[in-house]
């Protein structure tokens, strides 16, 4: 098998607004590098985000899941901005449905956003309203109901 070099292209979503003229490139791209999902992975925004747990508002709204669930729904600081393509549930809805993002989409005041690739999948399914019991981790493909 041959070796091969890699590429010295750069991504194809990785736009860095090169292609205009310096004096206008603020004009012409205001945000831009809003909605692009590049760079290295585990920092950001939710590796310092609350929990449920810690915001009392929800954590008393959600009275069905333990503390040590509640620890595991990280939530988006205001201001953070959603990843395009990326799944999310407002929690401060009263009945949260899943929505896809867009790459302008912020977490605006008044809004708890969960990202759904780091909820555990039972757990997400319970938030979202699933109630299967095999889905949300509380019985089996038997069908018997597991006993803590």
């Amino acid at each position: 098998m041959a070796k091969t070099k890699p590429s010295q292209q750069t991504k194809p979503q990785e736009h860095t607004g090169t292609q205009h003229p310096e004096e206008y490139r603020d004009d012409l791209n205001p945000n831009a590098g809003a909605g692009q999902n590049i760079g290295t992975t585990g920092t950001g925004p939710l590796n310092d985000a609350r929990t449920v747990y810690d915001i009392k508002e929800l954590h008393r709204r959600m009275h069905d899941f333990g503390d040590a669930e509640l620890r595991q729904i990280r939530i988006l600081p205001v201001g953070s901005r959603l990843q395009q393509g990326a799944t999310y549930i407002d929690l401060s809805d009263p009945h949260p449905t899943e929505f896809t993002a867009t790459g302008e989409m912020t977490v605006e005041p008044g809004h708890f956003y969960a990202a759904k690739s780091d909820v555990p999948y039972q757990l997400w399914n319970r938030l979202i309203g699933v109630a299967n019991p095999v889905r949300t981790g509380t019985g089996n493909i038997d069908g018997e109901i597991k006993r803590s």
